[in-house]
């Protein structure tokens, strides 16, 4: 029996057991001691920013004051896009139902998955295809050509990052690219992945006859895989930063009050597609 194995086993050993039940490398609390990847926290508050905090807590080191701007920057940059934005408009509509911020939070945050919030890790696992292209010793375009060969085949013909459902250009991707530019300048980044990012946009360009200039989603794409963080981590880091217009939105619908506000005012009909008015027959009730 199962209560007559855990009666034998020594008290010390089930203490034993019940600390590496768990394991972790980021964080070591002791009664009046916490430490973050080992530095006090008492050290850290106000001495690093929230970039450089993240920064630690998902890679183990600080990074540089470089690394941290250009971080800084892809965060500040995908915090909001209006109301039309499907996580925007969850989080307004749950207030009006009357979820606390938390609750409204927590809604918004499920709805950013494949579709709506993973743009930016799709376009990293290209930019990451294309550079083992790189790798294996092909030229820039071919690899190019290579790579979106390979994701188009898996996931279809739209490509995340390139072109904007609202933006002809998006401002926010001009801005990340010239800090890019700027960074690799500056020796902090290597510019491989811009450089990848701007051939996808070119071969683009050329295969569909059209531009299709990076969107925000691309251009975060690039920085996150500059600063070397997995495609996985720019979808969080993604969240993180949308969390705060999420916040900001479910704030303001909790001061502007409502109640159970749906995505169009009722004035508004929506399309309906089904049957033709009808009536129940005779023969199609139950007898009872």
């Amino acid at each position: 029996m199962a209560g007559e194995k855990n009666a034998q086993i020594e008290p010390s050993e089930q203490l034993r057991r019940a600390s590496e039940w768990w394991t972790t490398e980021i964080i070591d609390i002791k009664p009046g001691s916490i430490r973050m990847r080992g530095y006090a926290i008492e050290e850290l508050i106000g001495r690093i920013s929230f970039p450089q905090m993240i920064w630690l807590m998902l890679r183990g080191e600080l990074p540089s004051a470089e690394q941290s701007v250009l971080l800084e920057a892809a965060l500040v940059s995908a915090v909001d896009h209006g109301p039309q934005a499907p996580s925007i408009s969850v989080s307004r509509m749950a207030v009006t139902c009357g979820l606390p911020l938390n609750g409204a939070m927590a809604s918004a945050v499920n709805v950013l998955d494949d579709i709506h919030g993973g743009a930016g890790e799709q376009c990293m696992g290209l930019y990451s295809q294309i550079a083992q292209h790189l790798e294996g010793g092909m030229a820039l375009v071919k690899a190019t050509e290579a790579g979106l060969e390979v994701f188009v085949a898996e996931f279809g013909k739209m490509i995340p990052g390139f072109g904007h459902r609202f933006h002809p250009t998006d401002p926010r991707a001009v801005r990340l690219l010239a800090l890019v530019d700027e960074a690799r300048q500056k020796g902090v980044i290597d510019g491989r992945f811009a450089d990848i990012g701007r051939s996808v946009e070119s071969v683009l360009e050329h295969q569909k006859g059209k531009k299709l200039p990076m969107n925000i989603d691309g251009a975060t794409a690039v920085i996150y895989s500059e600063l070397g963080f997995s495609a996985p981590l720019g979808r969080g880091l993604f969240v993180l930063s949308r969390s705060v217009g999420i916040l900001a939105h479910a704030w303001e619908q909790s001061q502007q009050g409502g109640r159970i506000k749906g995505p169009m005012p009722p004035s508004i009909p929506y399309n309906y597609t089904g049957k033709a008015e009808r009536r129940l027959t005779l023969q199609q009730t139950t007898n009872r």
